[in-house]
């Protein structure tokens, strides 16, 4: 177990260390450069930049700003914003909490609906329920979320009125009640495409456990089929989806991003928008590494898991 957590645990910082030193690179060639948004201001002068860049280290060649940028990260001083001078994991963390809350209700919506309908559409193979499971979860797929998310708007928050058309809460009110009503339809709209996918997963991986050998035997001891199904079936058919659900967070994040955006809900991916068109490079840089991290500590917190519940995956 040591190897394994030591081997995964060495794939993480490397993956982490090519994706620090892409993005700083890609963000350093982007045309105007992190001075982009200074040079605008008419009362600028070209010495006025050329002291900026003397005092934020940029006149330096770009692979030791590099190597400063990552010391600085590493001793937890992630930089200070342009806009405000905000530490930058001060301005992350008054965006954090929105967005986990969005991204954590979508991803227990489309667990929740996407496991019923996979293992629904496998028992009952070639019906009808499948058939449109199978056209519902195209659909889903071919259809951008932004579409959804203004079609969502439209519907339930100009022709209904039934929900609000964007926003975290109503200005005056802090109840639960209304952080939840402004909750459902982002939540609902991100969660649609990842139904889809998981709905997917969970057909085909309940069909491969159901054409196993000890399923067939468990019919011939005289088990129902309800009990084959729920002692079975659907504890094995949900092993690889948990490494599913570790893979699909980076999707989530990026679905975020549009369902923030269209919502206007106060998440790290509309913060990422704004920082980007402000050319905030500190703050851009930072949503990056955190959102790396995060994917990748996801992802072996669910290789541990599946490690831990199927020995075979851990000997090998």
């Amino acid at each position: 177990m040591r190897g394994f957590l030591l081997n995964r645990l060495s794939q993480s910082l490397v993956l982490l260390l090519i994706v620090s030193v892409i993005g700083f690179v890609v963000l350093n060639l982007i045309p105007g450069g992190p001075l982009a948004q200074f040079g605008l201001d008419p009362s600028m002068t070209q010495d006025d930049l050329n002291r900026l860049k003397e005092q934020l280290g940029l006149n330096r060649p770009l692979w030791m700003q590099y190597l400063d940028w990552a010391w600085r990260l590493v001793q937890g001083d992630w930089g200070h914003s342009f806009r405000d001078g905000a530490p930058v994991l001060d301005v992350i963390g008054r965006h954090l909490v929105a967005t986990l809350l969005l991204m954590g209700s979508s991803t227990v919506i489309a667990i929740a609906i996407g496991t019923w309908i996979g293992i629904r559409g496998a028992t009952h193979r070639y019906s009808v329920f499948d058939y449109l499971a199978t056209v519902g979860a195209m659909v889903a797929l071919s259809i951008p979320t932004f579409w959804f998310g203004l079609l969502g708007i439209y519907v339930f928050s100009l022709r209904l009125g039934w929900l609000p058309a964007g926003n975290m809460y109503t200005i005056g009110d802090g109840s639960a009640l209304n952080y939840l009503h402004h909750l459902i339809m982002p939540s609902i709209v991100l969660a649609l495409v990842h139904v889809a996918i998981w709905s997917r997963y969970m057909r085909t991986a309940t069909l491969d456990v159901i054409s196993q050998e000890f399923v067939k035997t468990a019919r011939a001891k005289g088990l129902s089929e309800r009990r084959i199904l729920m002692k079975h079936v659907v504890g094995n058919a949900l092993l690889p989806m948990i490494t599913l659900a570790g893979m699909q967070l980076p999707s989530v994040l990026t679905g975020a991003l549009v369902t923030e955006t269209v919502f206007t809900w106060p998440g790290m991916g509309r913060l990422f928008l704004d920082s980007l068109g402000y050319s905030d490079y500190p703050v851009v840089m930072g949503l990056l590494m955190f959102s790396a991290i995060l994917v990748v500590l996801c992802n072996l917190i669910a290789d541990i898991v599946v490690a831990i519940i199927d020995p075979r995956i851990r000997l090998s």
